[in-house]
């Protein structure tokens, strides 16, 4: 739910994605990205998604992703800037901090914006605000769920948007793990080694 409602209220307020907007999301292919993704694809945008690895190229790929691209195999900001025919991408939702805060910066179009809600490797470092003007005037935000939701109305609304889609089936949730109650250690292992997929659930 928590995956759910980020991925609705990234998209519906925090930056509200318009038809036929190019946008690339972080980590794709963990449980928020998939959401995030199949939302944007509903909304109509153009999707670029990054993943770790090519094993996680195909669960991308599958549920709405145009065009994933692998870390470390590709520049990612090249590979962005040339699927967009050099525009750049008009907003970049990041789950993950410091690894790929500049990269989001640079693969912006002008007056892009990137959305940093994550910093799962670490916080991203100090910038100089010059660096957003040199890069045609960007605007940069980092929201927390809990302030999208702090009025009971707007958790209601963000749920009931989720929990519709859901039963309507636009929007799939990948489970693609489980561990024991007892291997949580494993579990967040795993997780920081960027072994899992989709969502993780812990069975006691």
């Amino acid at each position: 739910m928590t995956k759910g409602i980020t991925a609705e209220d990234l998209q519906h307020r925090c930056y509200p994605v318009v038809r036929g907007e190019s946008v690339l999301i972080h980590a794709d292919s963990g449980g928020c990205g998939l959401i995030a993704s199949q939302r944007a694809r509903q909304l109509g945008a153009f999707i670029i998604g990054t993943v770790s690895s090519d094993k996680k190229v195909a669960l991308a790929r599958s549920p709405d992703c145009d065009y994933p691209i692998v870390y470390g195999c590709n520049d990612v900001v090249a590979r962005a800037k040339e699927i967009t025919g050099g525009a750049g991408v008009s907003v970049v939702y990041a789950a993950v901090g410091h690894n790929t805060f500049m990269i989001s910066l640079d693969c912006l179009a002008r007056r892009g914006h990137p959305v940093n809600f994550g910093q799962a490797p670490g916080p991203v470092r100090p910038i100089h605000l010059s660096e957003l003007t040199d890069r045609d005037s960007l605007y940069v935000t980092r929201p927390t769920l809990f302030s999208y939701i702090a009025a009971r109305e707007e958790l209601l609304g963000a749920a009931a948007a989720l929990f519709g889609v859901i039963r309507r089936g636009t929007v799939k949730i990948e489970i693609d793990q489980t561990y024991p109650l007892a291997e949580t250690a494993r579990t967040h292992s795993d997780l920081e080694a960027r072994k899992t997929t989709g969502s993780t659930l812990l069975i006691p």
